[in-house]
């Protein structure tokens, strides 16, 4: 019932989303079907939803049902956090399975029942006890770098984040599959592995200390053919002087650094439940210079919390500048049902907190620009993953910097001197 047919996909979020498509493609391609782009015609369409923000949720809907109207016979699987924790909304015209943050592995066999019995299926599980799901990405179409989910779950229940409620305690992936999976991507030509999880800096502290995540990155540095690893999202705390002279033994790391602050108000940390201050935060940002002199750091920041006032806000945007972040990530709090924070008194007016994300962003572009700068005349290795319209080789810096380089091929790395600035991005010739 399922060989044979067309199928496409969307992924809304973030990369470990992005790894969960990858495995459920190649479930679908191993049973016979055919990837089509989701613009296209398919008689199967897979959607991964968001739920970290009320603007997930919507785009998460508004998706499926763009699916439906493009084709009213295909069937809908519906994955991911939404489909988690609100599994009986997403009942809607088309809808054929929903699976929650487990189980993507069986896609292809829950589609066929629910196919086969002509009914829609909710194969959504509790958390409580989950294990790692056991899943393998072998290709990662159209990229010359490979996303690794090795963690998954989160228990730190930050009051805004309704994330350890629809991905689970903590997981870790065994280090013997982190090999063999980084293995499988540097023979199919991957230069560089970007490891992500949930909570990247929570890997294997379920095993109290027997395995941490610089073992994870050790096997993964000591595969052939991989030449650059880059870290996901980190936790400050994670910056420790055992961390910062481990990471200083394996030169396959990317000297980018993604931090997130969320505030840089110590008061608004503390509503928010993160376990850092702002002072611990700017110590962690040192620490990572200090040992990386061409470090990138980058960030994600929230603005608009509850009861956030103007001089937490200023304090915020102090913070931001002495951090002197490569790239931010700016978004306004969205009340997530089931949140302390939803519950919280001094609601922040929508307006003001869209307007003071909008001031903060473009106080990380002037930020992004003087980190663009402090590279012109200098030498960096690029990664080059495809050719523009112009015919110019594009990629990435090890500290996450676009650039455009004359006469570079794809799936290499160069070396290029970097000889100035072009909007966002650097230009460099060889």
């Amino acid at each position: 019932m399922i060989a044979n047919k067309t199928v496409a996909f969307h992924t809304l979020g973030c990369k470990v989303n992005q790894y969960d498509t990858q495995a459920m493609r190649e479930r679908f391609e191993e049973a016979g079907c055919r990837t089509v782009e989701f613009e296209e015609k398919a008689d199967i369409y897979v959607v991964n939803t968001c739920t970290v923000t009320g603007t997930g949720d919507k785009k998460s809907m508004q998706t499926i049902r763009r699916c439906h109207r493009k084709n009213p016979e295909a069937a809908i699987v519906v994955t991911g956090c939404l489909a988690q924790r609100a599994a009986d909304e997403l009942k809607l015209p088309g809808v054929r399975l929903v699976l929650g943050t487990q189980r993507r592995g069986e896609v292809v066999q829950l589609l066929s029942q629910a196919m086969e019995s002509d009914c829609a299926l909710i194969a959504v599980e509790t958390l409580r006890q989950a294990p790692f799901e056991h899943l393998m990405v072998h290709a990662h179409e159209g990229h010359t770098r490979a996303t690794m989910k090795i963690q998954e779950g989160c228990d730190r229940w930050c009051t805004y984040c309704i994330i350890p409620s629809v991905r689970g305690p903590i997981r870790s992936r065994p280090l013997d599959e982190i090999r063999a999976e980084a293995e499988s991507l540097a023979d199919a030509g991957f230069k560089e592995a970007v490891l992500t999880g949930i909570h990247l800096t929570s890997y294997g502290r379920e095993q109290h200390g027997a395995i941490t995540l610089l073992d994870a990155i050790r096997e993964v540095h000591a595969v052939e053919g991989i030449e650059r690893i880059r870290l996901g999202s980190l936790e400050p705390v994670i910056v420790t002087a055992e961390f910062v002279e481990g990471i200083k033994e394996l030169p396959k790391v990317c000297h980018q650094f993604h931090l997130a602050l969320q505030s840089g108000s110590d008061s608004v940390l503390a509503r928010m439940r993160r376990r850092y201050t702002s002072g611990e935060f700017l110590a962690a940002c040192a620490m990572l210079r200090e040992a990386f002199e061409d470090c990138a750091l980058t960030t994600d920041v929230m603005t608009g919390f509850p009861g956030e006032t103007e001089e937490e806000f200023a304090q915020t945007v102090d913070t931001c500048r002495k951090a002197g972040f490569a790239r931010m990530h700016v978004f306004p709090y969205s009340e997530r049902e089931g949140t302390k924070a939803a519950v919280m008194e001094g609601a922040v007016p929508r307006h003001i907190r869209e307007e003071r994300a909008r001031q903060l962003i473009a106080v990380g572009k002037e930020l992004e620009r003087t980190a663009l700068e402090s590279r012109v005349g200098k030498e960096e290795a690029v990664l080059i993953e495809e050719l523009d319209s112009e015919g110019f080789g594009v990629g990435y810096t090890g500290g996450y910097m676009h650039v455009r380089v004359e006469n570079a091929q794809p799936g290499s790395i160069v070396y290029v001197m970097i000889t100035g600035r072009e909007d966002a991005g650097l230009t460099g010739r060889l």
